[in-house]
């Protein structure tokens, strides 16, 4: 390694870097090292001028090279934000971790992920527990639900080429999918956080559709419950996934800019939430957008590569929309005036 520059906002454009390697050869002997090159051995002293040319964009990524020798071409390329998704990070900045009990849980899971019975034993835990909460029949359809959700975190990781461990289903926590691999990219990580709820949105209008051929009230209630423990999950609260997305859209935007679109959006949507008398939503709202806010210091002490500003741009629609369909689907089933259906627009006006 002669010389490193770490690729950022701050260092765009093209930039050189150009030094001499003078090769002497030597006539020291191999118990000689320390020997000084003869005139003779200078006369045949070789100079090679290296000159590395590099041309970065930031957003959206890509960084063009050249390495010439002597002015002639010996090498050159072209990274692109699509290479730096499949790559594995090779350095990893350590950035402070908060322990929570979904953390707790995560570390306890990889210790024992080698004996897949793990995964059989967490599973019996869980429908013990919610039968005992519920009912068996309800229990066995709330971890289908949960298995879906992260049945969709699993596949955003697989369409990414990573290495999946499976999916583990924890009492009273919800769902974990797995993975040895690492992302690289903010865009992974928004497209993993979503694609657990967006599978979550697609079940519960498939149960939508089977209530209404059977009349039967049960998949009118399994459809409202899901569709309210995905929505849970997008809150904009680390761990959940809707911190992870709205933490990746905003420290993706450069300067305070993106502080100042971060929090404005959220009060946005904190104002929206509290007007339409939703002040669950509305409170953990604001919760999420302050701990984010506190964040973003942090956010150059991290490898992911940001978003692009078409991506900055699709991930918050995408968000969006995703919130705005779950909260649809419970808004539907409320307008029933049956009490066990209003159940979850209550909890979210509560």
């Amino acid at each position: 390694m002669v010389s490193q520059k770490n690729a950022s906002a701050d260092n765009e454009g093209p930039s050189a870097h150009e030094f001499e390697i003078r090769v002497t050869p030597t006539s020291a002997t191999p118990d000689s090292s320390a020997i000084e090159p003869t005139q003779a051995d200078q006369a045949l002293q070789q100079t090679f001028i290296v000159r590395l040319e590099s041309n970065l964009l930031w957003q959206p990524f890509s960084i063009d090279y050249r390495l010439l020798v002597n002015n002639e071409l010996v090498n050159e390329g072209k990274r692109t934000s699509k290479d730096i998704e499949r790559q594995v990070p090779v350095v990893q900045v350590s950035t402070p971790q908060k322990m929570s009990l979904l953390g707790i849980a995560s570390f306890g899971i990889k210790l024992l992920k080698s004996a897949k019975v793990i995964k059989v034993i967490l599973a019996g835990a869980s429908l013990a527990a919610y039968s005992w909460l519920f009912s068996f029949q309800f229990a066995v359809a709330l971890i289908a639900c949960l298995m879906v959700h992260e049945y969709g975190h699993i596949r955003a990781m697989k369409y990414f080429g990573m290495k999946t461990k499976g999916i583990y289903i924890i009492p009273f926590l919800g769902g974990l999918a797995l993975s040895d691999d690492k992302i690289n990219t903010r865009w992974q990580d928004v497209t993993i956080s979503i694609m657990g709820p967006v599978f979550g949105l697609l079940l519960s209008l498939l149960l939508m559709v089977v209530y209404w051929i059977t009349g039967n009230i049960f998949f009118a209630g399994l459809a409202n419950f899901n569709a309210l423990i995905n929505l849970i999950n997008l809150l904009p609260i680390l761990p959940l996934d809707g911190g992870h997305i709205l933490k990746s859209i905003g420290f993706s935007v450069n300067g305070k800019f993106g502080l100042l679109a971060l929090v404005l959006g959220s009060a946005i949507g904190i104002f929206g939430s509290y007007t339409l008398g939703l002040s669950f939503l509305a409170f953990f709202m604001l919760i999420g957008t302050v701990e984010i806010a506190m964040e973003w210091k942090l956010r150059h002490q991290s490898h992911l590569l940001p978003l692009d500003r078409y991506g900055q741009i699709f991930s918050t629609i995408w968000y969006f929309v995703t919130v705005g369909a779950l909260v649809a689907i419970m808004w539907y089933f409320a307008k029933s005036g049956d009490q066990i259906l209003s159940a979850p627009m209550q909890i979210l006006r509560s």
